[in-house]
């Protein structure tokens, strides 16, 4: 083994850092799949807050002035279609960027596609109802999960990401299907 060049750390730092631990021997919460770093997930539950703002606001109404100040003519179905639409071409824009990662040629074109395609439905759905698009959007959701689940495969994401996407995705996919049931 070569010794460590000045400004280098030595190999068993390197060793440690490839098992997912520091140099004190904690978990390194960027290479442990069991932990998602605390940002992440602090920051991803926040931008559930306007999903279950709004389904909160349709089952139950007396909640939906709470928002008025802030949004006084958007009625709930169209924040959760609205704010939706915004979330799922972000998603998408983020399988983007995991894909232009990729080994190949091939696949990133094909994963390039992929992730197209969500922002593309997501732009029609600004031109209907509310109501209607509720549903497509979940199914979007839904879709993008196994890219992502792609992504960690591929080791273009980060160990951890399908967790969080599991959770937040959950929370997104239920707040929308109340959407659906009392929009």
């Amino acid at each position: 083994m070569r010794p460590a060049r000045r400004g280098q750390r030595g190999a068993p730092f390197v060793e440690m850092r490839l098992r997912g631990t520091s140099r004190c021997g904690t978990t390194n919460p960027m290479t442990d799949p069991q932990t998602i770093p605390k940002a992440a997930l602090i920051l991803g539950l926040a931008g559930v807050l306007p999903f279950a703002y709004g389904a909160l606001s349709l089952m139950l109404p007396a909640v939906a002035p709470l928002g008025a100040w802030l949004l006084p003519d958007l009625s709930p179905a169209l924040l959760l279609r609205n704010y939706g639409i915004v979330i799922l071409c972000f998603m998408a824009g983020v399988i983007w960027g995991f894909a232009v990662h990729s080994p190949t040629q091939q696949m990133m074109g094909y994963a390039l596609a992929a992730s197209t395609i969500p922002a593309l439905v997501a732009f029609f759905l600004g031109f209907g109802p509310a109501p209607q698009a509720l549903p497509i959007l979940i199914m979007g959701f839904l879709a993008l999960l196994p890219l992502d689940a792609w992504a960690m495969r591929a080791g273009l994401a980060p160990p951890w990401w399908l967790r969080l996407r599991g959770v937040l995705s959950g929370l997104v996919i239920a707040c929308l299907i109340i959407g659906v049931i009392y929009a």
